[in-house]
């Protein structure tokens, strides 16, 4: 019998996500992805130079790396990347479920990206979510930005420790925190409270934050899904933040007790 359409879609889209790889580059992203035992390594192409600069990586990760001529350097990576002669490909990081990466923290933060899909915006707000301590960032798998080589450089070695979730339906996402606990609060620059009133009381609760692409902002599905719109307080109307900056200021206006000192 003819499989259903629904179904061939699905074992294609299964058969692609398991034939896909991510070239990572440059010596500080390649350096952790060859250090971080949870990521498959599959080819790893250097320059002598940059082989001696990551002799010590190399050798834990148990590699043989393709030692080219730094003018043949030709790793399938956009020409204008500044890779240092270092390129690694690998199988993108499977950090498991929802559920399974935010529960475990005794006052866990959570940013969630509603169509970030800037991968150097991304590779910041890794950053900053390492710094803070949270259990999860979490985009979509469509308008969001993937596992890329510019997001893992922009991450500066965050994208290997720090979990990147990407779900089917943001709006679902939300509700699955909403049920295990979550206070989910949405940032809007029209919202009436800021971050820090709307914790009031509220900071031994687990907290996600979600931010809306620049522009546009949190879409209005997503609007209706979280518990609160929040905004970032301003000294004056001059305009508004990065992304990525404004999830760094928002998590630490929404750092735990103890952090905060309370």
């Amino acid at each position: 019998m003819k499989k259903p359409k629904w179904v061939v879609e699905k074992e294609q889209a299964r058969k692609a996500a398991a034939a896909e790889t991510v070239w990572l580059f440059g010596l500080h992203a390649v350096r952790d992805a060859l250090m971080n035992p949870r990521r498959e390594k599959l080819q790893l192409m250097v320059t002598p130079n940059a082989r001696d600069k990551l002799a010590e990586a190399i050798e834990a990760a148990r590699i043989d790396p393709e030692v080219v001529d730094p003018r043949k350097f030709a790793a399938p990576i956009d020409p204008g990347s500044v890779h240092q002669g270092a390129a690694l490909e690998v199988k993108p990081l499977d950090w498991g479920r929802l559920a399974d990466v935010c529960i475990g923290a005794a006052t866990p933060r959570v940013v969630l990206l509603d169509r970030v899909t800037d991968p150097h915006n991304v590779g910041a707000i890794l950053r900053t979510a390492e710094v803070f301590g949270a259990s999860a960032v979490i985009g979509t798998r469509h308008h969001s930005a993937p596992e890329t080589g510019a997001l893992a450089k922009a991450a500066s070695g965050a994208l290997e420790r720090q979990p990147y979730l990407r779900v089917k339906n943001l709006a679902e996402a939300i509700e699955e925190l909403q049920s295990i606990g979550y206070l989910v609060l949405g940032l809007a620059g029209e919202a009436t409270q800021s971050i820090e009133t709307a914790l009031e009381g509220r900071r031994d609760r687990p907290v996600a934050l979600v931010m809306g692409a620049e522009g546009p902002g949190l879409r209005e599905k997503t609007r209706e899904t979280v518990d609160e719109l929040v905004r970032i307080d301003a000294a004056g109307d001059f305009g508004s933040l990065n992304v990525s900056n404004a999830a760094a200021v928002a998590l630490y206006a929404a750092r735990p007790p103890r952090a905060a000192g309370v």
